[in-house]
């Protein structure tokens, strides 16, 4: 690596366009391939001088605007655009794609391969947007498995199922707090947030302690009515072609109580999807 990354990044991004990619007419010889300095200030409606100053280090610190209007003349797509935002040490403005609402077929299917534990897929405010068989009869005794924070707060069952509700809880509240930075412009977090503060007290006391913390892996105890105690972990991976999607997974020690817990709800699970089946 060099001590001049974005320089480097910009030049790159600069060799790979042709005048006629950009509506521009070629003209005179090119020295190097690609656009000239000056075409792509042109393009970018700014100072020559300036940009070829940022592709030679010797400014750094170019602000959301100018970095929009220098993606958009180089035709970025999202992820060099993001990248640009970070080399540039700062992160994209309001036009950010927002977090994706559906998962992929192919991540469905993924989920299901896990027919021994549950694992599903949430975005940002919590919601579970995809969860394997194992995973919905785990959070069967929720009136609705929709949003792990709803579930923990307004849920009446939510009490019985977290045996340390409190810490869930404060995690919960944590976990949106640390999106609110990450995705600031996304609408369904602060819908999300609104509805949890006007309906529930403790919710609102917690998200006013600003505490912030993203899932990644911990210890999970669970209390299911029909197979009872639940020791668990879960880990939690960024799905990397869906902004703001996190697959969870959790999972019992082989051998374990938990394990032979979730292997009873399997089978309960798969004896009453199969009673649901009607007859040929």
């Amino acid at each position: 690596m060099t001590s001049n990354e974005l320089g480097d990044f910009l030049r790159a991004h600069r060799a790979r366009l042709r005048p006629g990619d950009v509506g521009l007419a070629s003209y005179g010889r090119r020295r190097v391939a690609g656009l000239r300095r000056e075409e792509v200030a042109v393009l970018a409606g700014m100072n020559t001088d300036y940009y070829a100053r940022l592709e030679q280090g010797r400014e750094n610190s170019p602000s959301p605007q100018i970095l929009d209007a220098i993606s958009g003349a180089l035709r970025m797509d999202h992820e060099a655009y993001e990248h640009l935002y970070r080399l540039a040490g700062t992160v994209p403005a309001g036009n950010r794609t927002q977090p994706r609402e559906t998962v992929a077929p192919s991540l469905i299917q993924l989920l299901d391969g896990y027919t021994n534990t549950p694992a599903f897929v949430l975005n940002p405010a919590l919601d579970l947007l995809a969860a394997n068989s194992l995973a919905g009869a785990l959070f069967s005794p929720f009136a609705a498995a929709d949003n792990l924070a709803r579930m923990t707060f307004l849920d009446p069952a939510g009490r019985g199922f977290y045996p340390q509700w409190h810490r869930v809880a404060e995690t919960v509240v944590a976990s949106l707090r640390q999106a609110t930075g990450l995705e600031p412009h996304y609408p369904r977090l602060y819908e999300l947030v609104g509805a949890l503060t006007g309906a529930s007290e403790e919710f609102a006391a917690l998200w006013s302690s600003h505490t912030v913390r993203g899932k990644t892996h911990d210890a999970k105890e669970l209390v299911h009515p029909d197979v009872g105690p639940l020791s668990l972990t879960y880990e939690s991976f960024d799905v990397r072609g869906a902004p703001g999607q996190q697959a969870v997974i959790y999972h019992a020690e082989p051998g374990s109580p938990g394990a032979q817990a979730l292997a009873l709800l399997g089978s309960l699970d798969a004896t009453r999807r199969r009673g649901a089946t009607p007859e040929p």
